[in-house]
């Protein structure tokens, strides 16, 4: 009886990268933590000690051209088993190759604090001070860097996790 030839195992194809990616990876190749795609939009994460530089690449670069900061964001992973608790969004976009991008970069716990890009798209301006105001997260060489949103003694930032809420009596908190 002869021996029937088994199938031959096939591994999933990596998807090839991405231009964004891959001119990211030509210059800081250390950078890139990971890479998703969803609905057609790509999200870089990046090291938080590199994030300035690879943004320079995203808006410089004249294959890439990410001429316009839509956003910045955070979100606080409290309780989400996450290694770092707080991670910074930026949404960029480039108009001319009508693409979208997002990138993010995990914070330390133990340093809340990331480079600011208000150098590389001017209206990183107020994004990065709301950003501060509401989670406490400090942009290194921002200009003016105060609260926006909240008094400037509020001892606390409001869209944090482990922010206390007390119902009815929370308007007394505020010293106009």
């Amino acid at each position: 009886m002869s021996e029937e030839p088994k199938p031959e195992e096939t591994q999933p194809e990596t998807p090839p990268e991405s231009l964004v990616v891959r001119r990211v990876r030509e210059q800081v190749p250390d950078a890139i933590l990971a890479v998703s795609e969803s609905l057609g939009e790509e999200t870089l994460v990046v090291r938080c000690d590199l994030l300035h530089a690879c943004m320079a690449i995203l808006k410089s670069d004249p294959e890439l051209k990410f001429d316009f900061l839509a956003d910045i964001t955070a979100v606080d992973q409290l309780y989400l088993n996450e290694q770092n608790r707080f991670v910074v969004v930026y949404h960029l976009c480039a108009y001319r190759a009508g693409r979208r991008l997002r990138v993010k970069t995990p914070l330390p716990d133990d340093d809340l604090r990331v480079a600011s890009i208000y150098d590389l798209w001017p209206s990183a301006d107020w994004l990065e001070r709301e950003v501060y105001d509401m989670y406490g997260i400090v942009f290194d060489g921002h200009p003016d860097l105060r609260r926006l949103l909240m008094p400037d003694d509020f001892g606390s930032y409001p869209l944090r996790k482990d922010y206390p809420l007390h119902g009815k009596g929370e308007r007394d908190n505020f010293v106009f």
